[in-house]
């Protein structure tokens, strides 16, 4: 017989899980999200009802928020001494349900599970210029060790002729972004201007957009200066470029996209770099076939991530209370 939810979890560790959620990074920070309790499992929902239908149509980045929100509460339950059981997609009838997770054997956490658990915390989508110090090949090496520990692929983007076109590509993106009345819309809506009086917990806070927001660093907005072609490419020649790959463009891939790149981003931010993740030029599909094409990539690019060592703070994303992120069986 399964045991009852209430003999695994306590309220505190509850509130571990809850919180460790909380802190996953998301689609315009919608953290689209809930989590259920079922006997001794833990389910993770896709909430459907929080739609972005100009940046995201499909609901590919908010799968690929789950993801990462799935990396995040496994991290959680291997602190809190068990190895977790992860199901993805466990229901046909519950489409919504993107993972179960279930506790198995109690086992001590390893360093480096501490070590991602602590960086949960301190990770802070960084959409400023960084500070110039490259990243050496050695971190790029475990960046990439990384997300493949998730079964996904991370290229960096090194060489120059790549350079140069990823360049044209995100400055194709950030013109079409930039003039799109309805995108515009949609990132105004979702984006934070009295956060002492917001309530909700979720949007971009205003504060954490620098004014005139860097073009590769998405979130165009019609004041954003774009550079020539030649001054991005130098700009993007001094960061650390990812582009996360799948084999397929499934919501298996798009889960398991989003769980690499919050490995990537941890194993990051425990090293002492700060990062963004760029999804709005691969949902133009010109950009996405292009990038695929001209790069010779080897699968489906889900996400392309930079990072680089931080030239000053960035405040915390806001968050929604942990009792709006528990579903039902609580």
């Amino acid at each position: 017989m399964r045991r009852k939810q209430r003999e695994v979890w306590s309220t505190a560790e509850t509130e571990v899980l809850a919180r460790t959620l909380l802190r996953a990074p998301s689609v315009h920070n919608t953290q689209p999200w809930l989590l259920e309790f079922e006997r001794d499992r833990l389910l993770l929902v896709e909430r459907r009802d929080l739609l972005l239908p100009e940046h995201d149509p499909l609901g590919r980045d908010r799968v690929i928020s789950c993801g990462a929100a799935l990396a995040n509460l496994e991290i959680a339950i291997r602190v809190l001494g068990y190895g977790p059981r992860t199901e993805t997609f466990p229901d046909p009838e519950r489409p919504e349900v993107v993972a179960s997770l279930a506790p198995g054997e109690r086992a001590l956490p390893s360093a480096d599970d501490l070590h991602r658990y602590s960086a949960i915390e301190r990770r802070r989508s960084y959409r400023r210029r960084f500070s110039g110090l490259p990243v050496s090949p050695q971190r790029i090496g475990e960046l990439v060790v990384a997300a493949s520990s998730a079964g996904v692929e991370a290229k960096p983007i090194r060489d120059e002729l790549e350079l140069t076109r990823v360049a044209e590509l995100l400055e194709f993106a950030a013109e079409a972004h930039q003039h799109d009345h309805g995108y515009q819309r949609e990132l105004a809506l979702w984006t934070i201007r009295d956060e002492v009086s917001h309530r909700h917990g979720v949007g971009l806070a205003a504060t954490a957009l620098p004014p005139g927001s860097l073009p590769w660093a998405g979130l165009v907005r019609p004041s954003t200066a774009l550079p020539d072609n030649a001054v991005l490419m130098r700009r993007l020649a001094e960061e650390t470029l990812l582009v996360f790959l799948t084999l397929d463009d499934t919501r298996y891939d798009h889960l398991a996209a989003g769980h690499a790149v919050q490995a990537t981003w941890l194993a990051a931010v425990d090293g002492g770099l700060v990062g963004s993740v760029l999804t709005q030029p691969l949902h133009l599909p010109e950009v996405r076939s292009a990038l695929c094409e001209d790069l010779e990539l080897a699968g489906f690019p889900q996400a392309l991530m930079r990072f680089g060592h931080p030239s000053g703070s960035v405040s915390s994303s806001p968050r929604r209370a942990v009792d709006e992120v528990l579903g039902r069986g609580f």
